[in-house]
């Protein structure tokens, strides 16, 4: 199965291998970092990174509280868009999409700062919706899929929000990326308003017993989707497998492996077996916040929210268990990326895409407002 190109944490350009070839861009602005790809596609239906942009810019601080984007946040996520539009406009025969998801789509603002994007930037942004998330992680992680497993649980820990996938394992190796890029085989899917952006914000004591509270907190989100019942045996009958490719489980394994700097090309497939992700997380606990933002991985500010992401996937782990878990760095955007070179769902020229911004479908409407998700 095609795998993704690496791609450079810090942004700078890898070059082309044919100057006139099509380039495909995917930006995805979350609660918590605002990201760029822009990859063209290789023989093997795979991409390879042409360029890419990271930052960190907190747009949910504070969202939880107040139900709507500080000026600040705005102010940081627009300066973060003003260099990707940039970085774009470096390029020739761009396809783009320029995604937003869980702060714009929770945000009272959110509709009028994405206008105000377009107005200062001119990126025409489109939130999508929490299954559309679940798909495109699905997409960008198919090469980690293990076909010896029933089913496969895709972990997506993002800054407000955590999106859960199962897939039928057999199916996804089956059909590859371009048959799965059309079709996905997502068994079921849901969308949990928990990241670690919004955990922290609710968690601020830090008393003792702040974090097994958090997990609990999460735990009961979970159980209260049919989910649990559904595939919650499955995998406690070792037919599952976890597949992880958040920044909270990529830092993780890069703490485990002691890594002095994160380096992606070391972290990206990597194994995480249950006992070593209980230590690993035991020793980040038990350190002070000053110790933790010293780790080689966590560093720009991840240390902070490290804790709560981790508490979202101990709960997880609990709730959908298995041995091991499967580690990816790549996700949304790879997706995003994928979907477009195999025509499942284009994007215009030189970030044209249309406004949608429509609500999933396939609502359960007697299933508690825990969680937005539904079998497919």
């Amino acid at each position: 199965m095609a795998k993704p190109a690496n791609s450079s944490r810090r942004g700078k350009s890898r070059g082309r291998s044919g100057g006139g070839s099509q380039l495909y861009a995917a930006l995805d602005l979350g609660t918590n970092n605002c990201r760029l790809l822009i990859a063209e596609p290789t023989r093997a239906g795979g991409l390879r990174v042409v360029d890419s942009f990271s930052q960190i810019v907190t747009l949910g601080e504070g969202l939880a509280n107040s139900g709507h984007l500080s000026e600040q946040a705005m102010g940081r996520a627009i300066e973060a868009l003003r260099k990707c539009s940039d970085k774009v406009k470096k390029h020739r025969n761009v396809q783009a999409r320029f995604i937003a998801t869980q702060a714009c789509r929770q945000a009272s603002n959110g509709k009028a700062f994405l206008n105000e994007v377009h107005r200062k930037i001119g990126l025409r942004m489109e939130t999508i919706t929490p299954k559309e998330e679940a798909k495109y992680a699905l997409l960008g992680s198919l090469d980690l899929v293990d076909p010896s497993h029933d089913f496969a649980l895709v972990i997506d820990i993002g800054g407000g929000s955590t999106e859960l996938s199962w897939i039928d394992a057999k199916s996804a190796a089956a059909r590859g990326v371009k048959g799965c890029a059309v079709r996905p085989p997502i068994l079921g899917w849901a969308s949990f308003p928990v990241g670690v952006v919004t955990l922290n914000d609710a968690f601020t004591d830090r008393e003792p017993g702040w974090y097994p509270r958090m997990v609990e907190y999460v735990a009961e989100l979970l159980r209260a989707n049919d989910a649990a019942t559904r595939f919650g045996p499955l995998f406690r009958a070792g037919r599952g497998q976890l597949i992880g490719n958040s920044g909270t489980v990529t830092s993780l394994v890069g703490v485990h492996m002691k890594l002095d700097r994160y380096v992606r090309s070391l972290v990206d497939g990597q194994w995480l077996a249950r006992e070593d992700a209980i230590a690993t997380r035991q020793r980040l606990h038990d350190l002070s916040p000053e110790d933790r933002a010293k780790e080689g991985c966590l560093t720009g500010g991840r240390s902070d929210l490290m804790l709560p992401g981790l508490a979202i996937l101990d709960a997880i782990w609990e709730t959908w268990p298995a041995d091991r878990l499967r580690v990816g760095d790549r996700g949304l955007r790879e997706g995003i990326l994928l979907s477009m070179m195999h025509g499942a769902k284009g994007g215009s020229p030189e970030s044209k895409p249309k406004q949608r911004g429509q609500r999933g479908r396939g609502r359960n409407p007697s299933r508690p407002p825990s969680g937005e998700g539904a079998a497919i």
